[in-house]
């Protein structure tokens, strides 16, 4: 079985850390510990973990970086970066930066962007632009998590800052069962998670054709109906490993967030599947060796 790493794991130990997101989704409004993930991935050989941001309410942020940077120190366990939230239009990003600079642990920065009272074209605003670039500046990347409906708008963001590594989160928020041709209804045009399988399929490849843009295998097991299967989720991959290629894709697992969809042991054996068709040694740059390059786990 080939090693993995997994570069989206969250954490959050709601005695310590608030999550207003989480208050209206009773399945995910509760700890999820290291120990809980080491249980959940037991037996699917994850040799290292990068840490993702829970969107934690703002003036949490700097207690969740005091956090995960105690888990980082321990080598007991596999978490051995991190990637952390801070507002790249905002003046939060200065302090945040002065605060952690010199951080071992830090790759990155992502700020949700999906969020209701986040407004369409965000992140073109100048200030965000020049942000995202201060990022690449400092040798962190940034992950773009938004609506499929706004992929336009990363993919502009990319073009923008090409000197920072740009992380497409989630396959870009795609819905599986759209990508696969099952449910093939009129998006509306209100709901900036609706999309068709040609609008998602065409912004993929033109996002895959910036250099310095990564595409994360993650996110789409939250968005499976039950009685999903390999079949669900294969269209979906493929585009996106055809588009970005082998050196530019790497897997996120997204837990606790995709047992909304299944179980991380299911979600990750599914992967396999799917892939197992594929070179070799795609498969080890996808499950392994991009992540631990682009990252620095080494």
């Amino acid at each position: 079985m080939l090693p993995l790493i997994d570069t989206h794991q969250h954490l959050w130990d709601l005695s310590h850390l608030e999550l207003p997101w989480t208050g209206g989704i009773p399945q995910l409004n509760k700890n999820f510990l290291m120990s809980d993930y080491l249980e959940a991935s037991e037996g699917q050989n994850v040799s290292k973990t990068v840490y993702m941001e829970v969107d934690a309410h703002q003036h949490h942020r700097q207690r969740e970086v005091e956090f995960i940077n105690e888990i980082c120190s321990d080598d007991s366990n596999p978490m051995q970066a991190a990637v952390f939230c801070a507002g790249p239009g905002g003046p939060d990003l200065e302090a945040f930066i002065s605060n952690n600079r010199n951080n071992p642990w830090i790759r990155g920065l992502r700020r949700v962007l999906h969020n209701p009272d986040i407004p369409r074209g965000t992140c073109l605003k100048q200030e965000f632009i020049q942000g995202v670039r201060k990022l690449g500046e400092l040798g962190w990347s940034f992950d773009i998590c938004l609506r499929p409906a706004e992929l336009e708008d990363g993919i502009e963001l990319a073009k923008a800052c090409p000197e920072t590594i740009m992380i497409l989160d989630h396959c870009g928020n795609a819905d599986p069962q759209i990508v696969q041709g099952v449910d093939i209804s009129a998006p509306d045009k209100d709901n900036l998670f609706a999309h068709t399988a040609g609008q998602w399929k065409d912004a993929i490849s033109r996002m895959a054709d910036l250099p310095n843009t990564f595409c994360k295998i993650s996110g789409i097991i939250a968005r499976a109906k039950p009685g999903w299967g390999d079949e669900t989720l294969a269209p979906t991959i493929d585009h996106c490993l055809d588009q970005f290629g082998e050196d530019r894709v790497f897997w996120g697992g997204d837990w606790p967030v995709c047992t909304l969809g299944a179980p991380l042991g299911e979600w990750i054996t599914s992967l396999r599947r799917i892939i197992a068709s594929r070179p070799e040694n795609l498969q080890r740059k996808l499950l392994h060796d991009n992540a631990e390059r682009i990252y620095r786990l080494n």
